[in-house]
């Protein structure tokens, strides 16, 4: 495959591509396909273009970090919550500066710092989610995100997939079964 027929290819050849070469232009084409949503996500977070600016291209430079370390299996779906997460991240970090001001002691301060108590609790849950999706077998993680993530009918995973409808249900159930035995597991360890 040369450089010119890589626009053509869809995601999941290109990053089969990646895993096999580590070719950084085909990093760089699936990047560059999704650089609006990237911005997308960002402006939805931080709501300032310039922040949102700023964010993306720390997210790119995160991808490009992180991608040969996980074996990812839906690019776009991976990439959306890095970047959520990463926003989630600023928006934390900020609201952590402004809250430990001494004026900010009045009770707005205080149902704020709760809410973002309750937003860290959430984001470490869907890290550590994500982290024990990853060590699902490739059948369950690929239901579970087709499902879950990207709302798939049973139907639309079956054509996606090319399991029968009763093995999509299987891998979704006993998916949902392990990841929590592996989440339960971890609660109790304290991780």
């Amino acid at each position: 495959m040369n450089s010119r027929t890589y626009h053509t290819e869809d995601d999941q050849n290109l990053l089969d591509l990646y895993y096999r070469t580590g070719d950084n232009e085909v990093l760089g084409i699936l990047l560059q396909r999704y650089t609006m949503l990237l911005l997308g996500v960002c402006m939805k977070y931080l709501k300032v273009e310039a922040d949102a600016k700023d964010a993306v291209q720390q997210v790119i430079v995160k991808v490009i970090e992180s991608l040969p370390k996980y074996k990812v299996t839906f690019f776009k779906s991976w990439l959306y919550m890095v970047a959520k997460n990463h926003c989630l991240m600023q928006l934390r970090n900020q609201k952590h500066a402004v809250l430990t001001m001494p004026e900010d002691l009045s009770d707005e301060a205080i149902n704020e710092s709760d809410y973002f108590e309750q937003l860290m609790v959430k984001e470490r849950n869907l890290d550590t989610l994500t982290e024990s999706m990853l060590l699902l077998n490739q059948a369950q993680q690929s239901c579970i995100r087709l499902f879950y993530f990207d709302k798939k009918s049973y139907q639309e995973i079956c054509e996606t997939t090319g399991f029968s409808i009763l093995q999509v249900k299987s891998y979704i159930q006993n998916g949902k079964r392990n990841l929590k035995i592996m989440l339960e597991r971890r609660q109790q360890n304290g991780a």
